[in-house]
C-alpha cells in the first residue's frame, strides 16, 4: 500500500488546480479522474471561456499555472450593466464600472478579471501537474473505492493499486459520488432555463470591456477575448433562456442566429458574427448541506453550483482551494493531522457562509432581473442609477468580487 498525504477526486479546474497547488507545497498528492488527461483539451469538448478574478489569478500564478497558459489571456479593464428587452434599446440607467474603480497597484489600475479559454486553462493545468512528478501521482483514466477509517482513508483503484491518505477532497462536479457516499443532502434550484455560449468576431474592438444585458427572458453577456490572427475582434457570448426557447435558437441556422445575437447585442461592438460551433448547457444552481465529513471535504461544484449570472463559479471554487491550502500548509508545517476534524470544521467555518452569501446573490439577481414586471424595472433603474453615483460604493463592490 502506497502513502499520500492527500487524494484529490477529479481532475477539473478545480481538483487539478489544488493538486498542483499543494504538491508545490511539498505534500504527497494522489489526483484520481475517469477521464485522460490529454483528451480534456480538445477543443470540441468546451466551448466555454472563464472569467477569472484577480484574486483568483494570483492563487493561479502561485500554483505555477498561469504562467503555462499556451495563448495570451484578456484583462477585463471596463464592465457595462444594462437592462432593456431583446431588439430595444438599453435603459439609459445604467452602471459602468471603470478602471478609476479599480485597486492601483504600481501605478496602474489593476484588471477586474482576465478571460482566459477553458481549452488553455486545461492544456496549462496538464502541463502544470506534469511537472510535479516527484509529489505527483496521477491515476487517470482511473475511478477509486474509497473506505473511510477513523485515522484515514483506504484507497483501491480500479487497476487494483492500493493507497492510503490522511483526507480525501472531492472535486467531482455536481453529481459527486463521494458526496453521495457520505450521505451529504444537496438542495437544488431548478431555473427551467439553458446558458448558449457561442464565440463572435465583431466589427469594433472591445477595449476590454465587459456587457452584462439583463434581458426579461435571461441575462445576455458579452466577454472580451485576446485576437487571433484570423479574428482580431472576438467576443464570447453567454446567453441564458428558457429551456425551449434555447433549444429553438440553438436549432436556428447561422443567419438567424447571428440576428438574434444583435437584437441582444445592439451596437456595443458593430456587426457580430458567430465564429465556430456553438454549445447549449442546462442552467441551475445547487448547494451542500455540509461540506465535511469524516476524511473528507468538498471543493468546487461538489460543495456548490451557481447560476452563471455574475460568472462567479469557478472563482467561488477557487475560493475554497485558496482556504484549503492555507489550511493545509499550516497543519503540514506543524505536524498535525490533515485530515482531522479540526482542519475540516474550519475549512467549512471559512468558505460556506461566504459561498452562500454569493449564491443568494446571484440567485436574487436573476429574479429580481429576469422578469418585465414594470414595477420592479423601476426599481432596478434606481437601483443601478444610484450606485453609479456611488464611486466609493462602486471600489468596494469591485474589491470585493475581484477576490482582494
Amino acid at each position: 500500500m502506497q502513502h499520500v498525504d492527500i487524494c484529490i477526486n477529479g481532475a477539473g479546474p478545480v481538483g487539478a488546480t489544488l493538486a498542483c497547488r499543494l504538491a508545490a507545497s511539498g505534500l504527497k498528492i494522489l489526483l484520481i479522474d475517469r477521464a485522460p488527461l490529454p483528451d480534456m483539451e480538445h477543443p470540441s469538448l468546451d466551448g466555454r471561456a472563464y472569467a477569472i478574478a484577480e484574486g483568483s489569478r494570483r492563487m493561479l500564478q502561485a500554483a505555477g499555472i498561469w504562467q503555462n497558459l499556451p495563448g495570451p489571456s484578456q484583462p477585463i479593464r471596463s464592465i457595462t450593466i444594462s437592462d432593456g428587452r431583446p431588439g430595444e434599446a438599453a435603459s439609459p440607467h445604467g452602471l459602468r464600472f471603470s478602471p478609476d474603480d479599480a485597486p492601483v497597484e504600481n501605478g496602474d489600475p489593476t484588471p477586474f478579471g482576465w478571460m482566459i479559454e477553458a481549452r488553455d486553462l486545461r492544456a496549462a493545468l496538464n502541463q502544470t501537474l506534469t511537472s510535479h512528478k516527484g509529489a505527483l501521482d496521477i491515476a487517470a483514466p482511473e475511478t477509486g473505492t474509497f473506505t473511510f477509517e477513523t485515522d484515514h482513508v483506504a484507497i483501491t483503484l480500479g487497476s487494483g493499486a492500493r493507497y492510503k491518505a490522511a483526507l480525501v477532497i472531492a472535486a467531482e462536479g455536481r453529481q459527486s459520488p463521494l458526496r453521495q457516499q457520505a450521505g451529504i443532502m444537496v438542495t437544488r434550484l431548478p431555473y427551467n432555463q439553458c446558458g448558449l455560449i457561442s464565440i463572435i468576431h465583431h466589427d469594433r474592438p472591445h477595449e476590454g470591456r465587459a456587457l452584462e444585458h439583463f434581458l426579461p427572458q435571461g441575462p445576455f453577456a458579452r466577454l472580451p477575448l485576446p485576437p487571433t490572427d484570423e479574428h482580431p475582434h472576438r467576443s464570447a457570448i453567454v446567453w441564458a433562456e428558457s429551456t425551449k426557447r434555447a433549444e429553438r435558437f440553438y436549432a436556428l441556422d447561422d443567419a438567424a442566429f447571428t440576428s438574434a445575437i444583435m437584437q441582444r447585442l445592439g451596437d456595443d461592438v458593430g456587426s457580430a458574427t458567430p465564429v465556430g460551433r456553438r454549445w447549449i448547457y442546462p442552467l441551475s444552481a445547487q448547494y451542500a448541506q455540509r461540506y465535511i465529513a469524516p476524511r473528507l471535504a468538498l471543493a468546487g461544484d461538489s460543495a456548490h453550483g451557481l447560476h452563471p449570472i455574475a460568472g462567479q463559479g469557478l472563482n467561488v471554487g477557487f475560493k475554497d482551494i485558496i482556504a484549503l491550502t492555507e489550511l493545509i500548509e499550516e497543519c503540514f508545517a506543524n505536524g498535525g493531522d490533515l485530515g482531522g476534524a479540526d482542519l475540516l470544521h474550519r475549512y467549512q467555518r471559512r468558505v460556506r457562509p461566504g459561498n452562500m452569501a454569493v449564491m443568494a446573490a446571484c440567485d436574487g439577481l436573476e429574479r429580481l432581473f429576469g422578469n418585465d414586471n414594470p414595477v420592479l424595472r423601476f426599481g432596478r433603474d434606481l437601483g443601478l442609477g444610484a450606485m453609479n453615483r456611488l464611486p466609493a460604493l462602486r471600489r468596494a463592490f469591485v474589491k470585493k468580487a475581484m477576490g482582494l
